[in-house]
């Protein structure tokens, strides 16, 4: 078996991720995260990240994939996701289109047996690019995911299934035997598709929003991600990650941390402004100052608002 590689320090500096368009941001590893991630390589189980929105859970598992020089698939969760979805899907309409055209593209019976096949429209979901690259890359209808990070397959995969819990319950139930057993069997292939190489780091995160089978649970090495309670400690925290994502000074970053935790111990409601808007009102901030506009200490009044406030104005 190929050995598996590990993240052995905290990297310095920070590990650099690419959005689309170009602009580029950080990400801060802390030592229990290593300590989740490598445990999880370790033991060939899932990683499920638990905690409350915008505390960097879907970060990590990008930042994870770069650290260790991995492709990255994600893929996010939703009300109508079934389980099936994350192995494969089945494109029925693109199969009753080349049906219809059979005739116009002068196929004879035998044509249209092969052309028209199940297996031809037979789409990977993430969890196949993740466990057989190679064969999910067969695929007549196969589309490799962008690798925006320079991620290499063959160093293996990350695949993050992001949100678990907005789905129903059967979602994660129905993905017991893959994480483990580490295969699927799809409809219209005569053989199962199996992990094969160095086996795929797999990231599952939940809000919290509604439980998970007990069975489910078991097959993953679990890390709950929460920002500091104490007030001097989530400041310290956060003006350590604003310095890596901004190039505003350390005062703004802290009078910025300032207003975040204000507004936190102020929220009646959920989810309370995190770490991801902290972020946004920085980047926010930094993008409009300007030598003739308004000082960074005005922006952040007139932006706070609308970026920390924003479930109390719903």
């Amino acid at each position: 078996m190929t050995r598996t590689r590990f993240i052995p320090c905290l990297p310095d500096p920070p590990i650099t991720l690419e959005q689309v368009g170009g602009r580029c941001f950080a990400h801060l590893f802390e030592q229990p995260h290593l300590h989740a991630i490598n445990t999880a390589l370790a033991c060939n189980r899932p990683l499920l990240l638990t905690g409350e929105p915008g505390v960097g859970k879907t970060q990590l598992a990008r930042a994870a994939a770069k650290a260790l020089g991995r492709a990255y698939v994600r893929c996010t969760v939703d009300a109508k996701t079934e389980s099936r979805d994350l192995l494969w899907q089945f494109d029925a309409v693109a199969r009753l289109a080349d049906a219809q055209l059979a005739t116009h593209r002068g196929w004879d019976a035998e044509a249209c047996e092969r052309e028209l096949a199940p297996a031809n429209y037979l789409i990977p979901g993430p969890l196949w690019w993740g466990l057989s690259w190679s064969t999910a890359a067969q695929q007549r209808r196969a589309s490799p995911p962008q690798q925006l990070d320079g991620g290499n397959h063959q160093k293996g995969v990350v695949v993050l299934v992001d949100e678990i819990d907005k789905a129903e319950i059967d979602v994660p139930n129905g993905l017991l035997e893959v994480l483990g057993e580490g295969s699927f069997q799809p409809e219209a292939l005569d053989v199962p598709v199996r992990a094969d190489g160095i086996p795929p780091f797999i990231v599952i995160t939940s809000n919290r929003e509604r439980g998970l089978p007990d069975a489910f649970v078991r097959r993953c090495v679990v890390m709950r991600m929460a920002l500091p309670d104490d007030d001097i400690e989530l400041r310290k925290l956060l003006v350590e990650r604003g310095s890596a994502h901004s190039k505003l000074p350390p005062d703004v970053l802290g009078q910025a941390a300032d207003l975040l935790i204000k507004d936190r111990k102020a929220s009646t409601k959920s989810p309370r402004p995190g770490q991801a808007e902290y972020l946004d009102l920085l980047r926010a901030v930094e993008e409009q100052l300007t030598a003739d506009g308004p000082g960074a200490e005005d922006l952040l009044k007139l932006i706070e608002p609308y970026l920390l406030r924003k479930t109390e104005s719903i």
